[in-house]
């Protein structure tokens, strides 16, 4: 056994399934590691790709998505999906390879300090710069990317490193370290404040959703009929049919949901992540009574400075106060909800032209509550935060923290090998040719899931933002293939529909088709 043998071997031992990357000389050994084990590894297009790749896996399936990367420009490349997961907080761990360690105390060829580099969008990393520590590293590396809160590590192998013989063994898996009960003092103050309140309202973040929290976050609003309101990434944590689901912090013909949590006078958040939405914008005056939920602490900020801190396992903490509390509170924001779903689900007029929004009750309505939408980022992902009902928890896919464009045509394929409902991807033109060339993966891996194409010509959020600001836009526009052409270079079947009708026709056959799809919604 070498070191790139143990390493596999480590991965084995931590129930990996695929490895995404893209080769490299210096990986050679690791590479032929693989090759002979019982892990699929998925060659891809560009390491951006990958690492988009094992951050969507690890947040469909909690387990640790892993990617691999050469030293110097494979590293630098994958650094953006990495930092993405890092944000969005998703189980990864990114694996790269390095020159000999002879050449690397001197300038050398495509030799960076890859692991400062990595430093700041990791939770922890480490050169394997010995054959003796791999064991203890690697599993250090996924215990630490999937504790929560996840997030990504990294791991640098040298080359010669994973050539040198080793005798040694993975250490074996353990449970996940759990966080104690809550603590009954500060639960009972929390029973308190929500008794003591008026207009009480639930903000569900990315904690109640990656932390399998639905269940209980569902069982308390059931019991105190207290209005949810979701984080972009917090989607699905409570149903968007249940009656106090009021969708996410934008939602509504004119923004309801905001308004609603303005009114509300105590504010329950349930793992909420700052990086995704600022406090200052629910909480300007600093006004409101707020209890946090979360597995740490809350971060020191002037507009989330809670009454009450409940730091605890979430559904353990969720269960507690659902006991504490008393129920049978009406929810006071019942028409508010009807106002927001109603919207939501309105289809378009026969001669109303192509729209995002317009498209999302057709989309919604193809779909199964246990299929998987997967956002790109740009103008269309604020209509889906905001329009699109979610009834399923991580059934709708948005990275919010980081918010990287490119995401969703790589995302699409991790999804399709993680999942069984089907996948339907939602991308503009500018972030569907970031990583376009993720369709021959997917077409060489026999992959099934729909990419719905909204094309502007132009990065339209940006434009939209320039607009609202100064009146005008510049640097935005742009200009584009034919992407049915495009996408049928790949292999891939796609369609143009010219009306609604065809739309709704192309959708519905591309979602219950085999193999890759593309449909293409040219925007007014």
């Amino acid at each position: 056994m070498n070191g790139a043998d143990l390493l596999v071997a480590c991965l084995e031992a931590e129930g990996v399934e695929y490895v995404f990357g893209v080769p490299g000389e210096e990986l050679e050994d690791v590479l032929f590691a693989l090759r002979d084990s019982s892990i699929e590894f998925v060659p891809v297009r560009h390491e951006q790709g990958a690492a988009f790749m094992a951050d969507v896996h690890g947040r469909l399936t909690g387990e640790a998505g892993v990617c691999l990367a050469t030293l110097g420009p494979g590293a630098t490349n994958l650094i953006t999906g990495v930092a993405d997961a890092h944000l969005d907080k998703s189980p990864l761990v990114a694996i790269t390879g390095q020159g000999g360690r002879e050449r690397l105390h001197k300038e050398s060829h495509q030799a960076l300090d890859v692991v400062h580099m990595f430093e700041p969008v990791v939770k922890w990393n480490t050169q394997l710069n010995d054959t003796e520590i791999i064991n203890e590293s690697v599993r250090k590396a996924f215990k630490l990317a999937e504790y929560e809160k996840p997030g990504a590590t990294h791991l640098e192998i040298p080359e010669d490193v994973a050539a040198e013989p080793v005798d040694a063994e993975p250490l074996p898996r353990r449970d996940r370290v759990r966080r104690p009960d809550p603590d009954a003092e500060s639960v009972e103050r929390a029973a308190g404040l929500l008794a003591d309140a008026e207009r009480p309202i639930v903000l569900a973040g990315n904690g109640a959703v990656r932390t399998h929290a639905s269940e209980r976050l569902r069982e308390f609003v059931e019991r105190t009929r207290t209005p949810v309101i979701a984080t972009y990434m917090g989607k699905g944590a409570v149903s968007d049919r249940a009656a106090q689901s009021l969708m996410t912090l934008d939602s509504g013909p004119n923004d309801e949901a905001a308004g609603a949590v303005a009114e509300a006078d105590c504010v329950v958040a349930v793992g909420y992540d700052i990086a995704e939405h600022d406090p200052k914008r629910w909480n300007p005056d600093r006004t409101k009574t707020v209890i946090h939920l979360d597995h740490e602490p809350a971060e020191v900020y002037e507009h989330y400075n809670p009454d009450i801190e409940i730091v605890a396992d979430i559904s353990m903490g969720l269960r507690r106060l659902t006991e504490a509390v008393e129920g049978g509170r009406e929810t006071w924001c019942t028409d508010i909800h009807e106002v927001i779903l109603t919207d939501a689900r309105r289809k378009p007029d026969p001669d109303e032209p192509f729209s995002v929004r317009r498209t999302l009750p057709i989309l919604r309505e193809m779909m199964a509550d246990d299929d998987v939408l997967i956002s790109d980022v740009g103008s269309h992902k604020m209509d889906i935060a905001k329009y699109f009902p979610v009834y399923e928890p991580n059934t709708c896919l948005i990275s919010n923290g980081l918010a990287s464009m490119g995401i969703a045509v790589p995302g699409g394929v991790a999804a399709d090998l993680a999942v069984d409902s089907n996948v339907v991807v939602a991308t503009g033109d500018g972030g569907f040719l970031m990583n376009a060339a993720e369709l021959e993966t997917a077409t060489r891996l026999g992959l099934d899931f729909t990419v719905v194409l909204f094309n502007d010509d132009d990065y339209g959020l940006i434009s939209e933002n320039q607009e609202r600001h100064t009146g005008e836009s510049f640097g935005t526009k742009l200009t584009n293939p034919d992407f049915v052409a495009f996408a049928e270079s790949f292999g891939v079947a796609a369609r143009r529909p010219e009306s609604w009708d065809e739309l709704a026709e192309a959708l519905s056959e591309s979602i219950e088709s085999d193999g890759p799809r593309l449909v293409e919604v040219a925007l007014a």
